[in-house]
Formats: structure tokens, sequence, C-alpha cells
């Protein structure tokens, strides 16, 4: 393998030390520690995404309409939202990471083991958004200290669409 190349902990390549030689206004090591926590947004985003559609799959019970109707929605804006998180990534020049091992190991969201009752879906989902605005505040802490206006502005977009649809996930167990 080349000497530039390494594999990182969640086996796909980056580039070590080797960034190109972008001038956007933030510095390298800035870059790559946003990268890092947007890496982690992703991960979120996607498992949550992944939940999402398996709980739209098989929810039963009498609130299946309005509850297949709900994942369906929640788990179209995620597709558009992993896409917008993971463009920014390449926008810092740096890899993204896109398997379903690197995904788990970068999660704070679990994986569900079979299939819950249709309360106890809409319970994780609220728990997974009420986690993604978790590593939302953590991403938007440090793209503000390196200014970094456009980061800022994704992650602070997307902490406000998941608070809203924690408290909508909250009101339906009313």
């Amino acid at each position: 393998m080349d000497p530039k190349w390494s594999v990182c902990q969640t086996e796909y390549l980056t580039i070590e030390g080797n960034m190109s030689n972008i001038d956007i206004g933030i510095n390298e090591n800035d870059r790559r520690e946003i990268a890092n926590g947007l890496k982690k947004l992703l991960a979120d985003s996607y498992t949550l995404y992944l939940q999402t559609h398996n709980f739209h799959w098989n929810v039963t019970g009498p609130q299946f309409r309005e509850l297949h109707l709900m994942f369906e929605e929640h788990y179209t804006e995620l597709a558009t939202a992993v896409d917008d998180v993971a463009e920014r990534i390449r926008t810092l020049d740096v890899a993204v990471p896109a398997t379903y091992k690197a995904f788990a190991e970068l999660s704070s969201i679990k994986e569900v083991d079979g299939v819950p009752q249709a309360s106890h879906m809409v319970t994780l989902l609220m728990q997974g958004h009420e986690a993604v605005v978790k590593t939302c505040r953590d991403v938007l802490k440090l793209s503000q200290k390196a200014d970094d206006e456009s980061t800022s502005a994704l992650v602070s977009d997307r902490m406000r669409v998941h608070e809203k649809t924690a408290w909508m996930l909250r009101a339906t167990q009313k």
C-alpha cells in the first residue's frame, strides 16, 4: 500500500496528513476536527434513517396508518440529510465513512433487535432524534469555534429538524 495512505479504525482509506491545499479560511486541523464531528452526525443520521425505515415497514397496530406515514416522512427527510452531511465532509476535504461497520462504530444510536411494539418504536425514534440533537450540539461548538459558518448553518438546521421531530414523536405518546 502507498505509504501516504493508511487504514483508519473504521477501515476506509484516508490521506494521512495530506489534505489538499484548499483555502476556504478554515485551517487543516479545524477542518479535520469538524469533519470528525460530522462523521458522527452522519453515522447517527444514517443509523436513525435505517431504524425509521425498518419501523415504517414493520409497524402494526391501531396507529398503523398514522405511524406508517409519519415514519415515511421522517426517513425521506433523513435520506436527504445524510447526503448533505456527507457532502459537507467532502467539502472539508475529508473522506466520508460509508459502510455499516463504520457507521456502527461512530454512531451513538444502537441497532434494535427484533420488531418492537409500535409504542416502543415511537419511544426509540424519539430517543434517536434526541441523540442526534446532542451530536449536533457538539459539532456546532466545533464549527463555531473555527468560524465555519457553512457547517454551523447545516448543523443548526439539522438540530432544529431533530428537535421538532422528537417533539412530534413525544406528542403521539400522550
